[in-house]
């Protein structure tokens, strides 16, 4: 599946194809539904892209977005079909305002403490990508207990001049209910700058310090990881109300997300 489809259409594909029995497709249907008449409202159309030479080539050409993570570029990590997708939300002119991916990774015999530190997480061969420059270091207890379907989710960016709009809370709702509906993880996880827990950027239900890291970077940062579990993630689709989210997602705009 290369070309970009509507959230709608993705419900119909996964609802009669790879959707897993433990998720209920007229909840996911309608978890969706409402993040993306969030984004309508504010003058945004979402779509959903598989193709991760698509993604690359358009965040290439999106003024202001930083280099998008190596995790996210084929030539440094190949995702194959079914393991990752990209939101992109254009506006009434067709221009790209909000862009986010999400890849999973099948941790069953590792865990994603690991996973980060081998470098994996970033390169399909470390060896052969980072040239000895990349490092990372992880002390969460959490992220060394993260093992299975990890759904990571990255590489979030919002024009300026829609931010403080609520925006990536309605990203991180689209990514919840599409990695629910395709994989069904163990976990979903990010890992973020301190900062934008500070001025409440991200959704937080768990968050924990990471570590350090070095990849396409100057100098060392530290990261922090956010998460919440498989079952977390199905009752927060299960059980939402509808026009309350909405309600709340409509009023984003009055109260700054640091974003």
């Amino acid at each position: 599946m290369s070309a970009r489809i509507g959230l709608a259409q993705f419900i119909t594909i996964w609802n009669g194809a790879t959707m897993t029995s433990v998720v209920n497709p007229l909840q996911v249907s309608r978890f969706l539904k409402v993040y993306d008449d969030a984004a309508a409202q504010k003058g945004i159309k979402l779509s959903i892209g598989f193709d991760f030479h698509e993604y690359v080539s358009i965040t290439r050409n999106t003024r202001t977005k930083t280099l998008t993570s190596p995790n996210f570029r084929p030539e440094c990590a190949p995702i194959k079909p079914g393991e990752g997708y990209w939101i992109i939300g254009v506006d009434k002119n067709n221009e790209t305002a909000v862009l986010e991916a999400a890849r999973l990774y099948d941790l069953s015999n590792s865990n994603f403490a690991e996973h980060l530190e081998s470098l994996k997480a970033f390169y399909a061969d470390p060896t052969l990508h980072q040239g000895g420059q990349s490092t990372c270091t992880c002390v969460s207890p959490t992220a060394k207990r993260m093992t299975g379907k990890i759904a990571y989710q990255g590489d979030l960016w919002v024009r300026n001049d829609f931010r403080r709009q609520g925006m990536p809370k309605i990203m991180r709702g689209i990514q919840r209910g599409v990695s629910l509906a395709m994989w069904a993880p163990q976990f979903s996880c990010a890992i973020v700058a301190r900062w934008t827990l500070d001025k409440g950027v991200h959704e937080v239900m768990h968050h924990e310090l990471g570590g350090t890291i070095l990849v396409e970077q100057e100098k060392p940062q530290d990261y922090w990881i956010i998460w919440l579990t498989g079952e977390e993630l199905r009752r927060l689709v299960d059980h939402h109300d509808g026009a309350e989210l909405l309600a709340e997602l409509s009023s984003s705009s009055a109260r700054p997300d640091g974003t």
